[in-house]
């Protein structure tokens, strides 16, 4: 006698595909991070040894850059969830990252640099909160963490690579800076363009809901976001620009051309590991996962 279950096999739990957008977004960040670290790499040597400027200011320069792009993410999030729209202002923040690129080539004095940074960072941080919403929007919870550590790992291979091209470029032109500086802007551009390109899905919530910075939204939030944030900060202290790092490899005497492959080193471990452990969180407890990754910062 057949088996009047054998027309309906049980259902596989088969994982969601990784959409194309995810890819998109981990190129965009890709090339913009191939740009972003060309200069970087050697922007805190350009503006000691070519400009004159002083470590103090180079520490003031990055502190106020790195706290700009921070202070923004909060209120372009809460700008694209009261839009419901995260396209238009990723590409204006990736837009005007791009833009400043020429501007740290054609710099003469430390005016100019303070203001492309600036422009730069604020672009960073009006870009991150909704290219990160973006891609949740368009990925399945199932590989959520997946796809956030594919965008990851893709970020990192840019600024694996990005430091690697200065590099190759500061050895074959006999350390130009502005030479290098200006290659940078072609990386930058194609980030925009292509990001341009991708679809953005149609969500759910009405455009022009309220604001949610709010004290009533803010209770919602619960004691558990507020305890990560609280931990957050705290590790944040211990943070120090990568800046220092380029000019203590000068100081301990490496070649200008191969102070780049310092950044080289960090990234590449950052981009082996990114993708793995975004991977895992998807299986394993976050918080475990969060705090064996505190140890290990702890431990450095």
């Amino acid at each position: 006698m057949s088996d009047p279950h054998a027309s309906n096999p049980p259902k596989l739990n088969v994982p969601a595909a990784m959409p194309a957008g995810v890819w998109v977004l981990g190129f965009v960040s890709m090339l913009m991070d191939i740009s972003s670290e060309m200069i970087h790499s050697l922007l805190p040597l350009f503006l000691v040894g070519t400009l004159g400027v002083s470590v103090l200011a180079v520490g003031i320069i990055e502190g106020l850059a790195e706290s700009t792009a921070l202070i923004s993410k909060v209120f372009s999030g809460t700008l694209s969830d009261y839009l419901g729209k995260r396209k238009g202002l990723a590409v204006l923040g990736y837009a005007m990252g791009a833009l400043t690129k020429p501007v740290f080539a054609m710099a003469s004095g430390v005016g100019m640099v303070v203001a492309a940074r600036f422009i730069d960072r604020v672009g960073k941080g009006i870009r991150g909160a909704p290219r990160d919403a973006l891609l949740a929007d368009i990925t399945h919870p199932s590989i959520r963490g997946a796809a956030f550590g594919l965008r990851q790992s893709l970020d990192t291979v840019g600024a694996l690579a990005g430091p690697l091209l200065a590099t190759g470029l500061m050895l074959a032109w006999a350390n130009d800076f502005r030479a290098v500086f200006w290659v940078a802007v072609i990386p930058g551009v194609l980030a925009v363009l292509l990001l341009v390109g991708i679809r953005e899905p149609e969500h759910d919530r009405p455009r022009g809901a309220v604001n949610p910075i709010r004290r009533e939204a803010l209770a919602r939030l619960g004691l558990r976001y507020w305890w990560v944030v609280g931990v957050g900060a705290v590790f944040t202290l211990a943070r120090f620009s990568e800046a220092f790092l380029v000019l203590r490899a000068s100081q301990l005497g490496v070649q200008v051309a191969w102070v780049p492959l310092v950044m080289v080193a960090m990234n590449l471990v950052y981009a082996a590991s990114a993708y793995p452990f975004g991977k895992l969180s998807d299986t394993v407890s976050h918080g475990k996962l969060l705090a064996a990754g505190l140890v290990v910062l702890i431990a450095s």
